[in-house]
């Protein structure tokens, strides 16, 4: 099945800088349906006002860290299908495990380029 370039894709992250980065690299390789949101609940209740094919939330922000996002987004019984990729500047091995225990689809180390984006999206939604 092809991926669908139009999907509606939230990016969360309390970074106004790092909003603008993976936007515009999500921008370069195809997808220009992309919404923003500057924290958790904010997120998440974007999540539950519209219907989102993809989610990629950087790990440290408050009041809702990412992890807290995800772990919201898969108790919801009409959103924990979503497809979730969590971000981060800290590769501990710790903090992946309990983004995977979360249930999280995949996980980038900050930083990054359209490549290693594009690369990380084809593992979670398939070739595009």
């Amino acid at each position: 099945m092809a991926v669908d370039k139009d999907m509606r894709v939230l990016i969360v992250d309390d970074y106004k800088t790092m909003l603008r980065i993976i936007s515009n690299l999500l921008k370069q390789i195809g997808f220009s349906n992309v919404d923003e949101a500057s924290d958790g609940a904010t997120a998440l209740q974007m999540l539950r006002e519209a219907d989102y094919g993809l989610v990629i939330s950087d790990w440290n922000m408050e009041p809702m860290t990412g992890l807290q996002l995800l772990k919201e987004v898969r108790a919801d019984e009409s959103l924990k299908a979503t497809p979730f990729i969590m971000v981060t500047a800290e590769s501990k091995t710790e903090n992946v495990v309990a983004a995977k225990q979360a249930g999280v689809n995949n996980y980038i180390v900050k930083p990054f380029n359209a490549e290693t984006l594009k690369k990380k999206l084809t593992a979670v939604l398939g070739d595009f």
